[in-house]
């Protein structure tokens, strides 16, 4: 068991990336997620399909770091164009349930990649057995 008071990290299998997949502290975990294929690349389809690997990605990171999307109490979702936001909503409503977590959204002139349409960042409890 980690420190409550110590931050720790899950790092990313990736070793060219320059950021962990996960941060924590204590039960409270904090992840960014990015549309990504299984396969590590990014998706760049529509908003629906882009939303689907981002959602995929952040639900396997969180499994990996002891938690589930059930977990999630704060996500912020970056948007490329805010009127892809019904869209998003309509994916994320099938990956979350009520309670939804607090959300927030905004709308980004771009990320960080030029395919990119959306990004999203979750905060969550951890299950500390």
């Amino acid at each position: 068991m980690t420190n409550g008071t110590a931050p720790f990290f899950i790092e990313d299998t990736d070793e060219s990336e320059i950021s962990s997949d996960v941060a924590g502290l204590g039960n409270l975990l904090m992840t960014t997620h990015i549309p990504l294929r299984a396969d590590g690349s990014i998706e760049t389809g529509d908003i629906r399909t882009q939303s689907i690997a981002t959602l995929e990605s952040l639900k396997a990171s969180l499994q990996k770091a002891g938690s589930t999307l059930a977990d999630v109490i704060h996500l912020t979702i970056y948007l490329t164009d805010m009127a892809d936001r019904p869209a998003f909503n309509e994916v994320y409503c099938s990956y979350f349930k009520k309670p939804y977590p607090v959300r927030c959204a905004v709308g980004v002139s771009a990320l960080a990649d030029p395919g990119m349409k959306v990004e999203v960042t979750a905060m969550a409890a951890r299950r500390i057995a």
